[in-house]
């Protein structure tokens, strides 16, 4: 049986430099015309439906399925462009890491995140990433992460051919929602201090595996 590592994107593989950001709050503005506002909306963690609900409730907008296809089809055609305007980059160790993964008989990798899709798709393709992600749960129909982190059970189910049991994966993330959503499939997790939590905001949620960065990925391969 295979063992299956998921990754988060955001914090995790890489940082956009604020692009997912920028492209959600100007996609709010652009598809329903309203004023720039400072708004208090977390997005770390997060899943994107979730987000753009808040968002656009801030603004006094409801949000129904025509709203919300409205907004992500403007978010869709922009963020190539945010991406190209901020200075994102891949996080220190993720290649190393990926490529030490592929090479290991027994072990996949896919994509455990709050991304819609076609988001994610994007975001790692600007950086070179995105063929290395076969299969993964993401956050176009769901506002919790836990919803999305059985998404991914399922899609890597289907990838293996029904073969994907709990104590065989690892979810490697950067909040402590990551943390509670492998906890919630039964996953063993690999905290990583590249987001917005420190070292010891994350350690308070108990992870199995706690890194400052990816570049000490050998510890996780010796885990496997």
């Amino acid at each position: 049986m295979k063992t299956v590592v998921f990754f988060d994107i955001d914090g995790t593989l890489l940082r956009s430099g604020g692009a997912g950001k920028l492209a959600m709050l100007t996609a709010v503005q652009q598809a329903f015309q309203v004023n720039p506002a400072p708004v208090e909306v977390p997005f770390s963690g997060r899943t994107d439906r979730a987000i753009l609900r808040d968002l656009l409730r801030a603004h006094g907008i409801d949000f129904t399925p025509e709203n919300f296809e409205r907004v992500v089809d403007v978010y869709l055609r922009i963020l190539p462009d945010c991406l190209q305007r901020m200075a994102g980059r891949v996080l220190p160790g993720v290649l190393d890491l990926l490529d030490a993964l592929e090479r290991r008989d027994g072990v996949v990798i896919g994509l455990l995140t709050g991304n819609l899709r076609r988001g994610a798709q994007t975001k790692l393709g600007h950086f070179g990433l995105a063929e290395r992600f076969p299969f993964g749960g993401f956050g176009d129909q769901y506002f919790d992460r836990n919803d999305v982190a059985r998404e991914a059970v399922r899609a890597a189910q289907q990838y293996l051919n029904g073969s994907c049991a709990p104590d065989r994966i690892w979810v490697v993330g950067d909040t402590p929602l990551d943390i509670a959503c492998a906890r919630h499939i039964g996953a063993r997790v690999l905290a990583v201090a590249t987001g917005t939590h420190s070292v010891e905001q994350l350690q308070a949620h108990r992870p199995d595996l706690l890194l400052q960065d990816l570049t000490q990925y050998e510890l996780l391969l010796e885990h496997l």
